[in-house]
């Protein structure tokens, strides 16, 4: 399949074959590494999109049923990975990407860290610190992930920097 030669006032059309080889290819490459495998079909079939889909739209673009979609969706707004909008004078819901996902789902999410970090510690206390061997490897994986958690806020303020020199940020952000 050729993509169609634009006129003057219209937008270039993508290979549909190209986005769906696209969106599945991403799909599986994010499944390899524990992503959920729907999740990810909605995710990229969401950013291959122009304009904001509903569910019924996007089990269209996908093959499957929009009833498919939902728990998909559900996982995907909980992680900031997609936002949800109501479509005026209906039920129904359309979902598009934020202006900045993966920063939003890597690099604000450091609460996940904190909690290990405060949850070690308290293991930390109960197995007496380092004294024991047990009390060090709770200790280290303590200490890991502040290692990480600070190296997040690091690489968050590098991104912002980098993404504003790229072009990527709007003037609102």
């Amino acid at each position: 399949m050729t993509v169609e030669e634009p006129t003057m006032n219209e937008p270039p059309r993508p290979d549909e074959d190209e986005v769906h080889l696209f969106v599945e290819r991403m799909a599986m490459a994010f499944a390899d590494v524990g992503f959920p495998r729907m999740a990810a079909r909605v995710l990229f079939a969401v950013m291959s999109a122009d304009e904001p889909l509903t569910a019924g739209e996007i089990g269209e673009r996908l093959g499957v049923s929009a009833a498919a979609v939902s728990g998909a969706v559900r996982y995907l707004t909980q992680f900031a990975m997609l936002v949800r909008e109501p479509v005026k004078g209906s039920r129904r819901d359309r979902y598009r990407m934020p202006d900045n996902p993966w920063y939003e789902a890597t690099i604000t999410k450091t609460t996940l860290y904190k909690n290990f970090i405060d949850i070690a510690g308290g293991g930390v206390e109960a197995l007496h610190g380092r004294s024991t061997p047990a009390g060090e490897r709770v200790a280290e994986m303590r200490d890991f992930f502040l290692f990480v958690q600070e190296e997040v806020e690091a690489l968050g303020d590098r991104w912002r920097a980098r993404r504003a020199a790229t072009g990527h940020a709007r003037p609102a952000d």
